[in-house]
């Protein structure tokens, strides 16, 4: 089964937005993992409308602010498939995410969630050393520039 999330590249002036997370929602609850930097992502969920609405719901789970302009929506997702331990918890083998080109308006972040540590921005060339999946990086090198 797929699993559908939505992503988000977020960037405020030159520099771009990436989350370290230290948990995953698993069906058992929240899970703790090896801390990890990624992009802002998250699951689908029945209660959002259409993927437009799903971004913006996760952009303020994740960092407590609403102040956001999405500038673009991505055609390409990134896919992959759960590590087996996940895929038995969770219900789910592979996810499919869409993912946005969002630019941040606010002055601060704050971790809004318990799945996230911490939130930094940094330089366009630092991204792709920070990201710890792979296909991250290869989306944001592919379609934002490296």
């Amino acid at each position: 089964m797929i699993r559908h999330a939505v992503g988000a590249i977020v960037y405020q002036h030159d520099k771009y937005l990436l989350v370290h997370k230290i948990k995953i929602n698993t069906k058992t609850g929240k899970e703790k993992i090896q801390g990890e930097w990624d992009f802002i992502k998250g699951g689908v969920e029945k209660d959002d409308t259409d993927l437009t609405t799903a971004i913006l719901r996760e952009l303020e789970e994740e960092t407590g602010s609403k102040e956001y302009e999405i500038v673009r929506q991505f055609n390409e997702k990134i896919y992959f498939n759960f590590p087996s331990h996940i895929a038995s918890k969770i219900g789910y083998e592979k996810q499919e995410t869409t993912m946005f080109l969002v630019e941040f308006l606010g002055d601060s972040l704050t971790p809004a969630d318990d799945e996230i540590s911490e939130l930094l921005f940094v330089e366009k060339d630092e991204v792709p050393t920070k990201l710890t999946h792979s296909e991250s990086r290869e989306y944001f090198e592919q379609y934002i520039g490296g």
